[in-house]
């Protein structure tokens, strides 16, 4: 008892000591016409977005510190309303949903962050981020000015700033949030509203609402260049940002959305922005005034459970972000933007107050001098695609086509972006080698119960009439029942036809299945025919209707409908006859028995009998689950499952959801596949694609195993929900890692580094050293002028070391060997 007039005061003086430490590490953020202010510092900004439902806790520090290795600064998110909130008033904030945890992890990495709240999101997520329980409120007009949708964005908006505020999050507490967002791309739309008045006034109502929250940091609104708030900052989205500016003066040019890459489709291949175009493209923004910029995406990830919007956007998020899927380092891309990084801090002062000048050297070709406390640097774009220029200053600099010269002293170059000299790596997929046979898991199946569903009882309720699927099932579910019944005299032959606006439907008629179809890709209007035959007496008619993402982009996109809604749903017969349903008693039930059930969880005690005849199951057998068991794969490579042979359905690890499958829709042929030039602007649509791979390959056959989900020395569990029938035989686990590593094109003088990329990889051995390499890729390179006095170089320094450095030196060159550009292959 003595002690305790002792220690309360110590408590007490403990706490006014964190209290004034978090006072004392408090920051202002301000701007003005060249940066953002931070506690009065102009700064240059380089971020990336990294979007934690994306990812997993685990995965974050490591994800967090590769950014900030790649040069970069702040971090960027959006927040994902219908992932925290995915009903009314219940919250979500665990798991990969712990947003406070996720800005804690970029403190804790001494990066700054940008919180975008949207809270609309567009991000390819499943209905753009807003919850379908809107849609049962009355009067709700999403994205428009009124009362309804305005309340639960404000309630939304203020439960995420106070989340923030509580862990102290924003930069005047001493966190890493030095820029918000409200809103989201609203720009885009607003010209091809109908009610342009009430989106004026909704989009001013976001702005004062937004600072109404007195976070103490500039809220901003991207790609809202007309119609601009006063209290906020418009910001530019895109490929390319250097010719765009703010829309007023006393604002920086910001660039929240540099596109990395692009999404990815069911039905698409893989799209590739060249590291050269991403630099090009990045070095122009600084040229012409930006200061905060940020990628989209840094790492793009994978859409767990059924968060993929589009409609058909695919599990993998990918994006050709400089970090891929599944966290790995991409060489080139992150290596050669983090020379940029380097190079672009270096200049920060003289770029952020120095005075410029802009002088044309003709068509495309400008020079731009910042002058600064009697220091300057240069830049020298070259926006020709097809050829090379020379341009005289301070003696001669060749600027390859579509690229941008940086000359820190504006006497030397310092970095070009069309030349990379860091490594490009190949990853490679390995077998399971934990698994003494991985290609021949031990499988067992179980039917999905369908019964109950074959007849129309036992709905959640009835109506007369096709209802649209969304509203109806609040999107809790893919799937959503309709079933009618009626009576028939004698036995009859018919078509029943059904015109659907959903994205996959299945019919049953009596219990048996006896047509399924989905919709082409942008489409999702189409029509199911198929054969029946009617008894006599009652009928039953079954339809499942599916959804594959839900509309995340476009005006008023909350109202494209999905489902059967309005049909017509008819039995036609042979001599012209046709029996309409469409306004028949239809019974409703949203999900699946398995669903309802959680099969996915695999719960000890949940009387899910699982079959196996020998290690025999059915296949090619719609409705079917699946379940086997594996051993983690050793050491720390990312993990993936390869579901070839699968058809379409969702899959999950130890109970944790890797997302929805599709291996057997095959990614279309496009032009696009067959040519790669970094010259020339970028597109993702349209005439002039380029830089495709996986055309005519199952869109999307690996899928993502986070570590965490998995149990090291004990068994796991795969369960497969396969719905439309296909085959697990083929289904195995890898590892993902680099495999062989190059450098091309290294000159004289040059640092040549090579690296397996950590994780207790090595250099096995070096298989390139030649001057002159004339055909192949990065892992298959052939051709050239082999330097035996490189190889041996290369090999000493690198074999059986994580990484290396070798210095290009002419010594390299030997009898009928010229030095010129090296190229180097080692394998790791």
């Amino acid at each position: 008892m003595a002690a305790a007039p002792v220690a309360l005061p110590f408590l007490l003086l403990t706490a006014l000591a964190a209290a004034a430490a978090a006072v004392a590490s408090a920051t202002t953020v301000a701007y003005n016409d060249r940066a953002v202010v931070i506690d009065g510092q102009r700064r240059i900004i380089l971020s990336g977005s990294i979007h934690y439902p994306r990812s997993t806790p685990q995965m974050w520090p490591d994800l967090i510190n590769k950014a900030k290795e790649g040069g970069l600064n702040t971090i960027e998110t959006y927040v994902f309303w219908n992932g925290h909130e995915p009903r009314r008033r219940q919250y979500n904030f665990e798991g990969n949903y712990d947003i406070v945890r996720f800005f804690k992890e970029i403190q804790n990495a001494g990066m700054h962050a940008i919180l975008r709240i949207g809270p609309y999101i567009c991000g390819e997520w499943n209905y753009g981020g807003l919850p379908a329980w809107l849609r049962d409120i009355p009067g709700m007009q999403f994205r428009l000015h009124n009362d309804p949708f305005e309340r639960e964005m404000e309630t939304f908006t203020t439960l995420i700033v106070n989340k923030m505020k509580e862990a102290n999050m924003f930069a005047g507490q001493g966190g890493p949030i030095i820029l918000a967002q409200i809103e989201n791309e609203y720009g885009n739309i607003m010209g091809q509203l109908k009610n342009n008045q009430s989106a004026s006034q909704y989009i001013h109502w976001c702005a004062d609402m937004a600072n109404k929250q007195k976070v103490g940091v500039p809220w901003i609104m991207c790609q809202q260049d007309n119609d601009v708030p006063h209290n906020v900052i418009n910001t530019c989205n895109g490929f390319y940002c250097h010719d765009w500016f703010p829309n007023r003066t006393g604002i920086p040019k910001i660039w929240t959305e540099n596109w990395t890459g692009w999404f990815k489709a069911w039905d698409k291949p893989d799209f590739h922005r060249t590291a050269e175009d991403i630099a090009f493209a990045v070095a122009m923004f600084f040229q012409k005034r930006g200061s905060v910029h940020n990628y989209y995406m840094y790492h793009g990830g994978t859409n767990f459970g059924r968060t993929s919007g589009g409609p058909y956007i695919t599990t993998s998020y990918d994006y050709d972000a400089p970090l891929d899927e599944y966290g790995n380092i991409r060489q080139p891309k992150y290596g050669h933007l983090k020379d940029l990084h380097n190079l672009l801090k270096s200049m920060e002062k003289i770029l952020v107050h120095g005075e410029y000048n802009d002088t044309s050297y003709g068509k495309n070709v400008t020079v731009t001098k910042y002058t600064y406390g009697g220091s300057s640097v240069c830049f020298i774009n070259n926006q020709f695609d097809d050829r090379d220029v020379n341009v005289t200053l301070a003696g001669t600099h060749l600027v390859p086509a579509w690229s941008v010269s940086i000359l820190p002293d504006c006497k030397n170059v310092a970095y070009n972006t069309a030349k990379i000299k860091v490594q490009t790596s190949v990853m490679v997929k390995k077998a399971n080698s934990v698994e003494k046979e991985p290609e021949a898991l031990r499988w067992s199946w179980m039917p999905e119960n369908l019964k109950p569903f074959m007849t129309d009882d036992h709905g959640s309720f009835r109506q007369t009439g096709l209802l649209e699927q969304i509203a109806t099932s609040t999107d809790q579910s893919d799937y959503l029942w309709y079933r009618t019944s009626l009576e028939h005299k004698g036995e009859g032959s018919y078509t029943l036809y059904v015109n659907t606006t959903g994205h996959e439907m299945y019919a049953f008629v009596n219990g048996k299945l006896v047509g399924q179809n989905h919709s082409a890709n942008g489409a999702f209007v189409f029509q199911l025919q198929s054969p029946v035959k009617l008894q006599s007496g009652k009928n039953y008619v079954s339809l499942l209707s599916g959804t594959v993402g839900l509309k995340n982009y476009g005006p008023l996109f909350e109202l494209v409908p999905a489902g059967i809604v309005g049909g017509p749903v008819k039995l036609l017969g042979a001599n012209g006859t046709a029996i309409d349903l469409t306004n028949s008693s239809w019974s409703y039930k949203s999900g699946l028995a398995g669903e309802h059930r959680q099969i996915h969880l695999d719960k000890p005690g949940s009387n899910s009998k699982w079959w196996s005849h020998n290690g025999s199951i059915p296949v090619n057998r719609p409705f079917t689950w699946y379940k086997t068991t594996f051993a983690a794969p050793a050491g720390e490579d990312a993990v993936v499952v390869d579901l070839l042979g699968l058809n379409k359905g969702a899959a999950w690890v130890n109970g944790n959801s890797l997302g929805r499958y599709w291996p057997s829709y095959t990614a279309a042929e496009m032009g696009g596949c067959h040519v790669c030039d970094y010259r020339g602007k970028f597109k993702a649509e349209g005439e002039g694609i380029r830089c495709l791979t996986g055309c005519g390959e199952p869109s999307q056959r690996f899928y993502h195993v986070p570590r965490s989900f998995l149990r090291a020395g004990e068994p796991n569990t795969l369960v497969l929900f396969e719905e439309a029938g296909g085959d697990p035989a083929l289904a195995a686990f890898h590892t993902v890692a680099v495999g062989p590593v190059c450098v091309a094109a290294a000159e004289v003088g040059d640092d040549v580094t090579l690296s397996c990329g950590g994780g207790g990889r090595v250099v096995a051995s070096v298989d390139v050293a030649s001057f002159g390499v004339t055909r192949g890729r990065c892992g298959a390179y052939q051709g050239g002028c082999e330097s035996k006095a490189a190889l041996k170089a290369f090999t000493d320094a690198c074999v059986g070391r994580e990484s290396c450095t070798v210095k290009y030196t002419p010594a390299f060159a030997g009898p009928g060997c010229e030095s010129g550009k090296l190229t180097v292959q080692a394998t790791c």
